[in-house]
């Protein structure tokens, strides 16, 4: 049975579909103003083990991902300016030229970390309409009210407003999110009260605006995901996903609109990812203390080598970061490809043992991971896996292979590789060296062979060579 921990009920449950093996599934995805940092991408390494677990358990997943070109305000709570326009300001470019750009970036980052493509992207912009006609039944249902910069949603008129919240629910209803106390906006009525509409400027021109039924402006970030949820999944729908930094604010109201307007909660299970840390706190562009994937790799880094640290930290536990931590995740990704590649070379050797403990590894396996997502313990048990003397070389691929449909660690990739000619002619050139006893002579052949990217052992049956695996 697969468990998931449910935000929504506090608790872990046990997961059931709406519908017989199918899950439908929305991710909450990026701005696009600027490069997703590593923070952001934790989540969606998260989200990406929640579904190749939904597959593995034999679920068939609509996973629906948004891209937000407009609306997102520099503040979560309605305040400062939109995201799109000041990044297209800042890069003297038009909105749309930097949706595109950055949707690109943000697109390579998830190929370069393995995480599989949703099954609909979606934008903001190209349900503006949708989005105008919610508001419009928001109104009719009398849930707003205007002030002078927009359409607000009145939060005191739901009852059960703030049903993700749990022991947070008095410090945000005194407008304190994460210990910080959000600005007061003229003319709301309460500090929770968020943005339906933002009518345009007065004194500049947005590239970004139409018009309504209440006047020229653009939806609030809220109103859009909402809407282009259930248009692709309806309501309600299985899984909702994103960062804890949601649950205050964005995904709180999310849930008041559908409430307000279908009288359901939108999704059955809320699940969120914890924050990837420093050691001054939280990573986010507000501090300026980011790091994007392009960073890494400049570094020396594998992005895998990033996705296989995420790994190691359950997703609902913060993830301390520094370039140690992923040195030695890199480390560690290249010893088990190295390994992979060994048990590939030796297969055909290696005699079939009588003790069969495939399956029991399999079993383990599929335990740990339906125990909402427990990847540090499932990782544990692939790298004893790796060294059980009690399977034979063609068991251990197997289950390597079977297991990195959950890690995504690109173990399937892994080949035999056929040995240059000039890496032979080293190895027997070292021989001969040997056989002379002239050991500084086979030390200096050894040092050029490795040099070049190959190991060579000496066994009882002579030289063995294999590629030296690097990330």
């Amino acid at each position: 049975m697969l468990k998931l921990y449910n935000t929504l009920t506090r608790k872990k449950e046990i997961f059931k579909p709406l519908k017989n093996k199918k899950v439908g599934m929305y991710t909450c995805g990026p701005t696009v103003y600027w490069f997703a940092h590593l923070g952001n991408l934790r989540t969606y390494i998260f989200e990406d083990i929640l579904k190749r677990v939904l597959e593995y358990n034999g679920y068939k997943v609509k996973h629906i991902m948004n891209i937000t070109d407009v609306g997102h305000l520099t503040s979560d709570a309605d305040s400062g300016e939109d995201k799109l326009e000041k990044g297209a300001r800042k890069e003297k470019k038009t909105v749309w030229e930097i949706a595109r750009f950055y949707t690109r970036q943000f697109q390579e980052d998830l190929k370069k970390l393995n995480i599989i493509p949703p099954t609909v992207w979606i934008k903001a912009t190209d349900t503006i309409k949708e989005q105008i006609e919610l508001i419009k039944k928001l109104e009719e249902k009398g849930f707003t009210y205007r002030t002078e910069d927009g359409i607000y949603f009145d939060t005191s008129k739901l009852k059960n407003y703030g049903r993700l919240w749990g022991k947070n629910r008095q410090e945000i209803e005194k407008g304190i999110i994460f210990g910080a106390r959000v600005k007061k906006i003229k003319g709301k009525k309460n500090p929770t009260d968020f943005a339906l509409w933002k009518f345009s400027p007065k004194d500049k021109k947005r590239q970004m605006e139409w018009d309504s039924p209440w006047g020229k402006g653009f939806p609030g970030w809220h109103t859009e995901c909402v809407v282009m949820s259930i248009k692709e999944l309806g309501i309600p729908f299985d899984i909702h996903c994103g960062g804890i930094d949601h649950i205050p604010i964005h995904h709180t109201n999310e849930i008041a609109q559908t409430e307000a307007v279908y009288g359901k909660v939108m999704a059955k299970f809320w699940l969120h990812g914890e924050f990837l840390i420093l050691k001054e706190g939280k990573m986010s562009k507000s501090k300026g203390n980011i790091m994007i994937l392009e960073d890494l790799i400049k570094k020396g880094f594998s992005p895998l080598a990033y996705r296989y640290l995420c790994l190691t930290a359950h997703y609902r536990s913060p993830l301390l970061f520094s370039l140690e931590s992923v040195k030695s995740a890199q480390n560690a990704l290249e010893k088990i490809y190295n390994k992979i590649q060994e048990l590939i070379i030796e297969k055909k050797r290696n005699r079939q043992k009588k003790e069969n403990k495939k399956e029991e590894y399999k079993r383990k396996f599929l335990k740990y991971i339906n125990d909402d997502l427990n990847t540090p313990k499932a990782l544990a048990l692939f790298w004893k896996m790796l060294e059980d003397k009690k399977l034979n070389n063609k068991e251990k691929i197997s289950l390597a292979l079977n297991f990195d449909k959950i890690f995504g660690l690109g173990l399937e990739k892994i080949k035999k590789e056929k040995i240059p000619q000039r890496i032979i002619n080293l190895v027997k050139k070292r021989e001969q060296y040997r056989l002379k006893k002239n050991w500084q002579k086979a030390d200096e052949i050894r040092n050029k062979i490795i040099d070049l990217g190959y190991q060579v052992e000496d066994t009882s049956k002579g030289p063995k060579i294999k590629k030296i695996i690097k990330i």
